[in-house]
């Protein structure tokens, strides 16, 4: 029946941060990591093999897109997402309850938010009709593509993430907006957990009706916003639900994930509330982050893995990680710069790709640029937390953090 475990190894001093091991039946993630967004079964402008060779050892894929389009079904015959997109190791497919309200309602719910920034068309956008209505049963939305009707359940999201066939796959939740009142965020979470109690319904039975499919691990999802008593009594309750079906020789959650949208600066505090409740036996992911601060703060607070399309999105427009902070190559001053993206970081674009050449790319509007500077972006990503890894285990990871976040942000003071 264990379709997923987790192994403790170094501790961070004083903290919660850790590192660890997830065995999953498609390989091993070790934690802390970051994971690459391959949205519709592909991380855009990459190819598996290009994502391979940066250090991924995950990727994460929507059960949302792919569900509107090819269909799970489609993918499902082919044998899973991972053999779908030829990707030979784990997969993530998150529930789906993040796009249908964020697409539905039309507001930009990231975490790590910052709330003095929203904008009047941010809160009339959350304010106007909305593309997606909530109640007990679930989520009445309507297609990004072409405006067709739908219905999103908890046994819904489960049958599409089953027939996706990722190793680790996330119960259905609803996510609030920051300015959604605190009794609405109260009346969330309770309807949050019920439906996280009947994703663990629809996932046993579906896992007993597919036995010659490898396992899957349903991970349920802690919202709660900004409030310390909603984000703690929604983790209990998912706890609470999990060592009440592994009792009852059920599957329980094999791991949490922490979602909805919060300020940026109570970000590391709204982990530690959510992580002191939660087992330390198992596994979290930290939904929607790639900010380097905002890992380092995760990291710190107990988050194992993360996930973010900002390092993809980036790309494509032109945007690179530096040491020294981000860079737009579409700049004019690149024109005839012919050092790497970031020669001390190196890497395969760094290592093979001018400055001048990119910027020339962006201009001509080739789609090669796009890939080169998603592949620095994704490798850049995925080596700043793995050199965490390594930080935790050396015993320097506050040392590593201040030097690096230093640099990273002295052209911002």
């Amino acid at each position: 029946m264990t379709a997923l475990s987790f192994d403790l190894e170094a501790r961070l001093d004083g903290e919660l941060g850790r590192t660890g091991v997830i065995h999953t039946p498609h390989g091993d993630i070790r934690t802390p990591a970051f994971i690459p967004v391959a949205t519709k079964a592909t991380v855009k402008t990459l190819t598996p093999e290009q994502v391979r060779s940066t250090g991924a050892q995950a990727i994460l894929s929507n059960a949302y897109h792919l569900y509107l389009q090819p269909g799970e079904d489609i993918v499902d015959e082919a044998g899973g997402v991972a053999a779908f997109e030829n990707w030979h190791g784990p997969t993530y497919t998150d529930s789906g309850g993040f796009q249908v309200m964020s697409l539905g309602v039309g507001f930009r719910k990231v975490l790590a938010m910052d709330v003095a920034q929203l904008t009047e068309t941010d809160i009339r956008a959350a304010k106007k009709e909305r593309m997606a209505l909530v109640d007990e049963d679930g989520v009445d939305f309507r297609s990004v593509i072409d405006g067709s009707k739908h219905w999103f359940t908890p046994e819904k999201s489960m049958q599409i993430q089953h027939g996706l066939g990722a190793d680790i796959m996330f119960a259905f939740d609803e996510l609030t907006t920051l300015i959604d009142t605190r009794e609405y965020q109260e009346q969330s979470v309770a309807r949050t957990h019920r439906w996280a109690r009947r994703c663990l319904v629809e996932h046993q039975r579906l896992s007993e009706a597919r036995a010659g499919k490898p396992e899957q691990s349903l991970w349920g999802v802690v919202q709660g916003a900004q409030y310390e008593d909603l984000r703690r009594r929604a983790a209990r309750g998912l706890v609470e639900l999990s060592q009440e079906a592994e009792a009852e020789g059920r599957r329980g959650f094999g791991g949490f994930g922490i979602g909805g949208a919060l300020e940026k600066q109570n970000l590391g505090t709204i982990v530690r509330w959510v992580n002191e409740e939660l087992p330390e036996g198992k596994p979290r992911h930290l939904l929607g982050i790639s900010e380097p601060d905002d890992l380092f703060t995760a990291v710190a607070n107990g988050a194992d893995t993360f996930d973010c399309v900002a390092p993809t999105r980036l790309g494509r427009r032109g945007g690179v990680y530096t040491l020294d902070g981000r860079l737009n190559l579409k700049g004019a001053r690149f024109k005839r710069d012919f050092s790497g993206v970031d020669e001390e970081f190196g890497g395969y674009v760094s290592e093979n790709y001018s400055r001048a050449y990119i910027h020339h790319l962006l201009k001509a509007k080739e789609y090669l640029a796009g890939t080169l500077c998603t592949l620095h972006n994704v490798e850049f990503m995925v080596r700043l937390v793995d050199r965490m890894w390594q930080a935790i285990v050396d015993g320097d990871f506050f040392e590593f953090r201040d030097e690096f976040l230093g640099r990273y942000y002295a052209a911002k003071r």
